[in-house]
């Protein structure tokens, strides 16, 4: 697929305002399905979509994208007015953060790098947490990296969207057994070490309602940067 034009600040908006259309239209177009109109990620990896404007031509291609049965997400730093033809499943408020904070001590915890095999394990655990959608391809996104203690996968995290300058990081979890050891920061650390190298920022999504894990953020050194709007919404003639 050829790329889409991606969504700068030409007219004064952050790249990140655009975040699921910036990743589908740059570095992450090899996953992409649609055209320039409309595009998604497959389902087995995620079910974030993004349309290039908010004309009636966009919004039909995005309804295109929709089998029967399915839906998409949609992330937007405004909320949006769906036309017809919409089903809208849930909305809800997201607080977008990115890291301006400074690199550490390099942790010292005793982690692996997640592969394919991995994939069963890396599901029971998000199935059991609910950090986010995961899906039996999301790992083709990036880097994931965990702790195994016991004969269990205890603990995860990985990179999500990426595109030029910035990469997400997401599926941060802790099996209830293992909490309170201190796993997801010491990821988290690793995890910004590892995409600052590259001389990109981290970034994050986070429901407004999880104070706890907003709170975890701020202490990386993540810091507010917009309150964005999810939609999750299916085909209303499917």
């Amino acid at each position: 697929m050829s790329e889409a034009k991606p969504r700068s600040d030409a007219n004064g908006a952050h790249p990140l305002d655009a975040v699921i259309w910036n990743a589908l239209a740059g570095k992450q177009n090899h996953l992409a399905i649609g055209d320039a109109r409309a595009r998604r990620y497959p389902t087995d990896i995620g079910r974030f979509a993004a349309v290039a404007d908010h004309s009636p031509e966009s919004f039909e291609a995005l309804r295109s994208l929709i089998d029967a049965q399915d839906s998409v997400a949609l992330v937007t730093a405004n909320e949006v007015a769906l036309p017809s033809g919409f089903s809208v499943i849930r909305r809800a408020a997201l607080l977008q953060m990115i890291w301006q904070g400074k690199l550490g001590q390099r942790s010292e915890l005793q982690h692996v790098s997640l592969a394919g095999a991995d994939v069963p394990d890396m599901l029971a655990l998000t199935a059991a947490t609910e950090p986010g959608p995961f899906g039996p391809r999301t790992i083709e996104l990036g880097q994931y990296i965990g702790v195994r203690s016991e004969g269990k996968l205890a603990a995860m995290a990985g990179e999500r969207m990426r595109l030029d300058g910035f990469t997400e990081i997401s599926a941060v979890c802790v099996d209830p057994a293992f909490r309170g050891r201190g796993y997801a920061g010491d990821l988290m650390k690793l995890l910004i070490a590892a995409i600052s190298a590259r001389g990109e920022t981290p970034f994050l999504h986070v429901f407004t309602s999880n104070q706890s894990a907003i709170a975890l953020y701020r202490k990386l050194g993540f810091v507010d940067r917009h309150e964005m709007h999810l939609a999750v919404v299916s085909d209303a003639r499917g």
